[in-house]
């Protein structure tokens, strides 16, 4: 008998183990998952950020573009309010002029 008890107690042991093990690599296993997860989301959200950084960047660029293209279209039309500019201009860019004046055009030397 004794040999039927401690044979039974050594089957229940193992029965234990099993599911010990069993327990724990669930858990493992659950646990590298968890962390795999995670660390994926992280990698995600750094590639994000660094574009976000490089979108910021770029449009930056394009603001002070903006911003100095701007300047110059006032600085353009604080010179048309001036009477005396636009006649120069015209004169220059479309060949008018005054009365009395000729215009003489030169060939182009290259």
């Amino acid at each position: 008998m004794k040999k039927a008890s401690q044979a039974k107690n050594v089957n229940n042991h193992h029965k234990k183990a099993g599911k010990k093990v069993l327990r724990l690599v669930f858990f493992g296993v659950s646990s590298f998952l968890f962390i795999v997860y995670f660390f994926g989301l992280v990698v995600n959200m750094s590639l994000e950020i660094i574009g976000k950084y490089e979108e910021k960047e770029n449009l930056n660029t394009k603001l002070n573009d903006l911003k100095e293209e701007e300047e110059e279209l006032s600085t353009d039309v604080l010179k048309l309010q001036d009477p005396e500019y636009i006649a120069r201009y015209l004169r220059e860019k479309f060949y008018y002029s005054k009365s009395g004046e000729y215009i003489i055009k030169f060939p182009n030397e290259k």
